[in-house]
């Protein structure tokens, strides 16, 4: 059980936003393949039940179900590293395949704004320190229509049929 990290791309490195990231080795062109999430097919009530750790390797691909490790073996195999920016650098095509959202360059930590994907009650503190940071960040802001139309295409699946 694991997720495909490009051979552009190393993961679990220190990050500048926070903790480890993911990192790229080699120049990524805009639409490439960097990654693919992967996991166990769990439903809402199972990921709640599943120690912390566990539960912050999710994503959420439908309603009511997420790709998640479920074993402690299966974190760091499953995990991408991937975190959140305001700025972002990486998206989605699909629920499961992302892509880079524009040329990256070697050296740059490959991140994702967590509003391409997520779809919960509650904030979180953003530490990306963009010029457009948004300083918190929600579980419901894939509905503001900026981040909408500044992402277009790149949201997955899961949430783009919500607005489409």
């Amino acid at each position: 059980m694991s997720s495909y990290i490009s051979p552009k791309a190393v993961k679990g490195g220190p990050s500048a936003i926070q903790g480890r990231g993911l990192i790229a080795v080699a120049p990524i062109d805009k639409d490439e393949v960097v990654a693919v999430k992967g996991g166990h097919i769990v439903d809402t009530a199972t990921l709640q039940q599943l120690p912390e750790r566990l539960r912050q390797s999710d994503i959420q691909i439908a309603d009511n179900l997420h790709l998640a490790a479920i074993q402690d073996a299966e974190y760091e195999p499953v995990m991408l590293f991937l975190n959140h920016s305001c700025e972002p650098n990486v998206g989605f095509a699909g629920n499961v395949v992302l892509v880079a959202m524009r040329d990256i360059a070697e050296g740059e930590e490959l991140t994702t704004d967590y509003a391409l994907f997520d779809d919960y009650d509650g904030e979180m503190p953003c530490r990306c320190g963009t010029p457009s940071c948004r300083r918190i960040i929600g579980g419901r802001d894939w509905r503001r229509p900026e981040l909408q139309r500044r992402y277009a295409g790149y949201f997955s699946w899961y949430l783009r049929r919500r607005f489409d």
